[in-house]
């Protein structure tokens, strides 16, 4: 996890493994469970004083984003040490929680609760069995995941530049944070705005959400733009007069027929790939997360 840099990576570099990380969560976990994450943790309950004892406070914030996270009760065995990354987790069978932070944060103490929620997630994904392989796809797993349970806003906020200084935790790009918050606040209904202190963090997240509206206006959906529903037209057109050739396909939508036609293409709430016919206005309902999708195809 990085600690601090002069050089931040912006933009959606990681979208695609970040779609599919949202898209193992929900296959993993299911639409039930996944919808008692409803509340992100507040932010009061992971403020942290300059006042507090920093090894209780520390726990305390631990035991809030273990709440948080649905993982079980269980002591926590936080330490400081200099080390090159922001923390580290010992995953074991438990009953402890083991969790080393980087010393830098004895004197950022409002950024604690960030390092903790990343690798509270690696236990929690531990403990469910879910990894992607490769190190890199993992860790953005773990921080998709951190960000679509409730938690992953805290990661977001610890993103600072000013000037020669800058910082940011975590493996996605600030706008990929704000992507995922912004897919979580439509799926819950939950504006996280009210809850950055970081100006930077803010923009980030419009940007992200910016993004993650894109994903609303691609054909067959009804909100589709007009330059979009234009070249889905002439897609369609191709697909029903094909003769051999390979399906028509074009902004994540791929036409399967000849007749009777069909088109599919990724839920914008949890890419879970949806097949319906082509025959104008329907509407339709995701198997996986149950979102309803008006559709024009």
């Amino acid at each position: 996890m990085t600690t601090g840099s002069s050089e931040i990576e912006h933009g959606f570099p990681h979208l695609d493994t970040v779609r599919a990380a949202v898209h193992a969560l929900f296959t993993r976990l299911s639409y039930d469970t996944v919808s008692t994450f409803a509340t992100s943790v507040l932010p009061v309950d992971v403020a942290f004083d300059e006042s507090e004892d920093l090894h209780l406070g520390a726990q305390r914030v631990a035991r809030a984003l273990v709440r948080q996270l649905h993982l079980p009760d269980a002591r926590m065995v936080i330490t400081f040490r200099e080390m090159e990354h922001a923390a580290n987790v010992e995953l074991t069978a438990g009953p402890e929680y083991f969790i080393e932070l980087n010393d830098r944060f004895t004197k950022h103490r409002k950024d604690i609760g960030a390092a903790l929620a990343h690798e509270v997630m690696h236990i929690c994904l531990h403990r469910l069995d879910l990894s992607f392989p490769g190190t890199r796809d993992n860790e953005i797993l773990t921080d998709t995941a951190t960000t679509y349970l409730g938690a992953g806003w805290l990661l977001l906020d610890a993103y600072r530049e000013h000037g020669p200084f800058s910082q940011k935790l975590g493996y996605l790009t600030p706008e990929e944070f704000g992507y995922v918050l912004a897919k979580r606040a439509r799926f819950f209904d939950e504006d996280p705005a009210p809850w950055f202190t970081s100006p930077q963090a803010y923009d980030a997240y419009t940007a992200g959400a910016e993004r993650a509206g894109r994903d609303l206006r691609r054909p067959p959906l009804a909100g589709a733009g007009w330059a979009a529903r234009l070249r889905y037209a002439k897609d369609r057109r191709a697909a029903q007069g094909r003769t051999g050739r390979p399906p028509a396909a074009g902004d994540g939508y791929a036409f399967e027929g000849p007749s009777p036609l069909r088109v599919s293409f990724p839920c914008p709430a949890c890419h879970q790939r949806i097949r319906v016919p082509v025959r104008g206005r329907l509407q339709a309902r995701c198997a996986l997360c149950k979102t309803l999708l008006d559709c024009d195809t």
